[in-house]
């Protein structure tokens, strides 16, 4: 079977609880979930950046950080993540919503894994 690591940059933070609830209703468990912060926030001292970071800031006030989720699944069940992500966000296609990508996975011991 193959595997994917599904990793999720999740900028509208307030969509994490429903997120997570419609995974489970489509049978997708397993997600590890991290608090993080983009480049923007860390390079704030800099001039330019902190130029930026303001512009941001005014443009969505909001967004101080972000949560990164990562979900080792099997490759057929990728569609379905993205479908779940897509439906709670409203789409990654709408600016300042998030990120989503796979790298495949060559190895995997310790969970096991619901595949197709």
């Amino acid at each position: 079977m193959k595997m994917k690591l599904v990793v999720i940059v999740l900028n509208k933070i307030e969509c994490m609880e429903e997120l997570l609830k419609e995974f489970a209703d489509r049978g997708l468990p397993g997600a590890t979930i991290l608090q993080s912060h983009g480049m923007m926030q860390e390079l704030g001292d800099d001039a330019q950046m902190h130029f930026m970071l303001s512009l941001r800031h005014i443009l969505n006030p909001e967004h101080k950080e972000n949560r990164t989720i990562f979900m080792a699944a099997a490759e057929d069940k990728v569609p379905a993540i993205v479908s779940a992500v897509n439906k709670v966000t409203g789409g990654l296609d709408k600016s300042d919503t998030g990120i989503l990508f796979t790298v495949p996975i060559d190895y995997l011991t310790g969970v096991e894994v619901n595949g197709s």
